[in-house]
Order: structure tokens, then C-alpha cells, then sequence
């Protein structure tokens, strides 16, 4: 694959369009439609070159030619493990253990899933580079949503923004929880940390809404719904409360029974950018929470 292109026959409806505007309501970003035209991509018209400012006309054949995908010299390709959901040419689903990084970091510069995508696509003859649509912490396990080229990345980008792609998180928190709510408040970065978040008023909006699903003396079961998605948003929020998850020392948490963070992405649903099919996965709970609950 190492051009991606779409087709698309001009009808009565997109008649006296630009280019450029039928490409937004195709859902190509600004960013990737001057990639498109300065970066080894076309526009085509009934097989002849166009700008963006071409007027298409009923019964026009437009072909968009996207840059062949630029694998990072430095993303090396490496035998990780992949538990995948689903995959077409458009889309991979996977579940991500614990204790894996999404991304090659200063801390953990290989053995991340980036690195396991590129031999998976590698192994398979896909001329792709990784892009990732739900990133998850290291410790964090559960269902990651990683598009496969550009275009479906610009797509899915763009409805995780408007709130079209739906995540369920499973966490196990210290302390005894009631009911349900929702956590309404803006998270920026701590002044001390490069990593660390906080509660301040000078944030990003951030909100989670939370019910709780079992609870004793000591530890909460909770299901947890994002609205938006900020860095450690979850974390950041039961802190907040006063309830850090189990194992997230970083927030307040303790790993006396649990070696990591209680988080699991249980839950993904999107519309897939090409065929529009709405899309849903699951992931069971892994079994060190699964022990957690059980104490």
C-alpha cells in the first residue's frame, strides 16, 4: 500500500464546489491536503491535474492521491505481541497488555505497540507508518484504535474531537465509593512535573463521568465514561476526588496489592472513516484486576 487514493463521482450536490472545500466535507484536513499537494500526492480531475481552487462540475470524476506513508527512520520494527481485535486496510484494533508503552520513549526506547505495528505491517507487505487515534499509558491495558493511513487518521482525529468516538474505562480505586457523577474540572500540567497533571483552573476542560459497580471497605470497582481526553485524565480526576486509582503512585495510590495502575480501556466504539459502519470492541478485564476485585 504505498499510495492510498479515494474516488469519488461529483454530484448535483457538490456542483460549484471548490477542490479544496469538497475536501473538508470529505473530511481531509488542511494540514494533510497541503501534504497532498506538496508532498508527493495529486488531484485529479477526469485523469487531468487540478488545484484546489477547481470548480467541480456535476458528473466530474475526482481521484485524490495521498503521499506515500514516510516509515520514521527511527521506529524500528520489532516483534511485540499484538492481541488485534480487528484490521483492514483502514483501521487496526488492538488489545494492549499492561506494562507496554504505545510509544518508544526516553524511559522505555523499545517494546513499545508503535514498534510492534511497524513489523506487523512490515511482515505483512503494508507500506505504513503508525497512527495512532486512542494512545494508552504504559501501564494502562485494553482497546487502542490505530488508523492505517493518513486519510482515515484526519477522520478519526477529528471525531474523537466531537466526541464520536466512545471509550468505557474499568478502574479499581482506594477508599469507598457511592453512586454515580461526573468530574467537571480543567487539567493542565503541574509546574514541578514534565509529566505530572493537575486540577487547575487555568486547564484544559476536561470532564468523566463515573458509576460505581462494587464496592467494600477499602477498594471501588468504577466505570468511568470520557468526554474529552486529556493526559492522565482519569487518574488526574479520582485523585481529585480523593480516591486515587490502586497502583498509581504518581497520584496517590499505593501498589501494595496491584503492580500498576487500575485502568482498562473495556470499551471502544467509532464510525469507521470509509465505510461508515458503526464500529464496537471490547476487551475483558485482565487478570490482575480481575484478583484486585476479588480481595
Amino acid at each position: 500500500m504505498e499510495h492510498f487514493f479515494i474516488r469519488k463521482n461529483i454530484t448535483s450536490a457538490e456542483d460549484g464546489m471548490t477542490v479544496k472545500e469538497y475536501a473538508g466535507v470529505l473530511g481531509i484536513s488542511k494540514r494533510l491536503l497541503t501534504d497532498i499537494k506538496f508532498g508527493g500526492g495529486d488531484l485529479l480531475i477526469n485523469g487531468e491535474h487540478v488545484t484546489v481552487k477547481y470548480v467541480l462540475r456535476e458528473g466530474d470524476l475526482l481521484v485524490v492521491k495521498f503521499p506515500e506513508e514516510q516509515v520514521s527512520e527511527t521506529l524500528l520494527a520489532e516483534p511485540v505481541p499484538l492481541d488485534i481485535l480487528y484490521e483492514d486496510e483502514h483501521v487496526l484494533v488492538i488489545n494492549k497488555q499492561p506494562y507496554v508503552s504505545s510509544i518508544p520513549s526516553r524511559e522505555h526506547p523499545s517494546g513499545s505497540i508503535a514498534n510492534g505495528i511497524i513489523h506487523h505491517y512490515q511482515k505483512n507487505g503494508v507500506r505504513a507508518t503508525v497512527h495512532l487515534v486512542t494512545r494508552l499509558d504504559r501501564d494502562t491495558s485494553g482497546v487502542m484504535l490505530v488508523a492505517k493511513h493518513r486519510f482515515a487518521h484526519s477522520i478519526l482525529s477529528s471525531a474523537q474531537k466531537n466526541g464520536l468516538v466512545k471509550r468505557r474505562y474499568a478502574a479499581v480505586v482506594h477508599g469507598r465509593m457511592t453512586g454515580e457523577g461526573t468530574v467537571d474540572a480543567p487539567i493542565g500540567r503541574h509546574p514541578d512535573s514534565i509529566i505530572e497533571r493537575r486540577v487547575t483552573p487555568d486547564g484544559q476542560k476536561a470532564v468523566t463521568h463515573f458509576y460505581v459497580t462494587r464496592a467494600t471497605d477499602d477498594i471501588t470497582s468504577v466505570t468511568l465514561q470520557l468526554e474529552t481526553g486529556r493526559t492522565h485524565q482519569i487518574r488526574v480526576h479520582m485523585s481529585y476526588l480523593g480516591h486515587p486509582l490502586c497502583g498509581d503512585t504518581l497520584y496517590g495510590g499505593t501498589r501494595q496489592k496491584i503492580g500498576r495502575q487500575a485502568l482498562h480501556s473495556e470499551h471502544l466504539s467509532f464510525i469507521h472513516p470509509l465505510t461508515q459502519e458503526n464500529m464496537t470492541f471490547h476487551a475483558a478485564l485482565p487478570q490482575d484486576m480481575k484478583e484486585l476485585t476479588k480481595s
